[in-house]
């Protein structure tokens, strides 16, 4: 058994149309090409998302020469770390990502002139991706791309139960790579936020 190539999952698409399969991306047939665009953008919208394994936190980013904090291209998601220890805290900025900068809402600026943590989600590659994630977008990717060639409902229906379940061995393994706890769930972060305002004095 090896990991899932791209070309393997482009395949697995063609044959949900019923189509040969093609021996490099490069083939030069159309519906291939397709196929491997429709990848690329679900594969970017489920990373999007963002999971254990294309999270990370506390990154340091520096100013430029402009004072502006520049967020690499494959980076999808940026947001200032406000995380126990970060460096980021009782600091007078509030950073969100617009563009491929950094903004800071509450001095309504993009100079920032200081190194600061971000927590990000990157866009990995289709081959750094889990096996599990492989699947899933390709199962994705191969149901909305019957369903701008063929329009098959039958076919749709099949290829959403598919998709489903892969979504499903997904989850779980986030859950399972995570380590995730209540206090981890973002309500329970709001509720505990309220208590000490809640007390009785």
């Amino acid at each position: 058994m090896t990991p899932t190539t791209k070309l393997e999952a482009v395949n697995i698409m063609l044959s949900t149309i019923g189509e040969s399969p093609v021996n490099s991306l490069s083939s030069g047939l159309v519906d291939a090409e397709l196929a491997e665009t429709i990848l690329n953008a679900t594969s970017r919208s489920v990373q999007s998302e963002g999971w254990h394994f294309n999270k990370e936190y506390r990154v340091r980013h520096s100013a430029d020469l402009n004072g502006d904090v520049v967020v690499a291209t494959n980076i999808l998601r940026a947001d200032q770390s406000n995380q126990l220890g970060s460096t980021n805290v009782g600091q007078d900025y509030d950073l969100i990502q617009r563009g491929g900068k950094m903004y800071d809402r509450k001095n309504h600026t993009f100079s920032i002139n200081k190194t600061v943590e971000l927590d990000i989600v990157v866009e990995l590659d289709f081959t750094e991706l889990p096996e599990v994630a492989k699947r899933y977008i390709t199962l994705k990717s191969a149901r909305v791309f019957q369903d701008r060639v063929v329009g098959s409902g039958t076919l749709h229906g099949f290829n959403q139960e598919d998709e489903e379940r892969a979504y499903f061995e997904l989850k779980e393994f986030e859950g399972d790579a995570g380590d995730y706890t209540i206090f981890d769930s973002p309500d329970v972060a709001a509720t505990l936020d309220r208590l000490p305002s809640m007390r009785i004095k």
